[in-house]
């Protein structure tokens, strides 16, 4: 497995900036080529594009952020990317959990954001006020400005922000999808289990074909590909608190931490362990 500084192209690049306090992470990348697999992360992403063409799939479509852009991505929801032209694209990019964003909007009575009960008007926006404002907080995150600093541009954001959060519509689930939610649920309390197809098919009751056409149909996902997601959250989470990468490994279900280490580059382009030295400045 590569390390962070062993990038699979050379003119390619990451870097990554943790805040302990609020637990938003800031990311400044450059990608030619391929950038991402798919994945999903529990954070609210909100980036914007620097440079070149930033190309990706998210909610089942296919979106290209240009210079300028705002991109706004809701916790749990599927995307990858990749470069279309050959110079490549740099975006800078802010991963702010769901439960601070949550009180910050809810003190200020900005929006309910908590619970994914909520959900972004666009993917992309030409909103030059809310670019400038990410840009202004990615600054002073990324390069440790100070809190005052911090704090101040994180609060101009949220208040730009508050103006593209779509309230969820209230549905009513089919007796289907309750029970793909379900199946969800059981894969969720035995993420660190090795569980097959038709364990899973007789425990909900189905058939695997028809348990697996019913999962993908509700989730977007077959269920080994939501639990890879699943996986990875988790272990990113745990390795910020910093925990050592081949227990966490074991605990979220990779059959080792080379394992993990293959998925997780694919998914961030860092090692777990280059994640953890980022965030923590801990070494394995």
């Amino acid at each position: 497995m590569k390390d962070a500084d062993e990038r699979p192209h050379s003119d390619s690049w990451l870097t990554l900036q943790h805040d302990a306090d609020t637990g938003i992470e800031s990311v400044c990348a450059h990608f030619k080529g391929h950038a991402y697999d798919p994945h999903d992360h529990d954070e609210v992403l909100i980036g914007v594009t620097h440079q070149g063409l930033q190309r990706f799939h998210c909610h089942r479509a296919l979106h290209t952020s240009t210079p300028g852009r705002a991109i706004l991505i809701e916790p749990g929801a599927v995307h990858d990317g990749h470069a279309p032209d050959a110079q490549g694209f740099t975006y800078s990019m802010l991963y702010i959990p769901q439960r601070w964003l949550a009180g910050m909007m809810d003190a200020r009575g900005l929006g309910d954001i908590s619970g994914l009960q909520s959900a972004f008007r666009h993917t992309l926006t030409d909103d030059d006020r809310l670019t400038h404002a990410i840009g202004q907080s990615v600054f002073a995150i990324h390069h440790q400005e100070g809190k005052l600093a911090r704090d101040q541009s994180l609060d101009h954001l949220l208040s730009l922000l508050s103006r593209h959060i779509r309230p969820a519509p209230t549905s009513t689930l089919s007796d289907s999808q309750r029970q793909m939610y379900q199946v969800r649920d059981y894969l969720h309390d035995r993420m660190g289990s090795d569980i097959g197809l038709d364990e899973l098919a007789a425990w909900a009751g189905l058939d695997r074909f028809r348990l697996s056409r019913q999962f993908k149909k509700t989730f977007g996902l077959s269920p080994h590909a939501w639990l890879v997601r699943l996986r990875l959250r988790t272990a990113r989470m745990l390795l910020a608190k910093g925990q050592d990468p081949a227990q966490v490994a074991l605990l979220v279900g990779f059959s080792d931490q080379s394992h993990m280490g293959r998925w997780f580059q694919r998914a961030y382009r860092l090692s777990p362990a280059a994640y953890q030295r980022q965030c923590t400045n801990v070494l394995y």
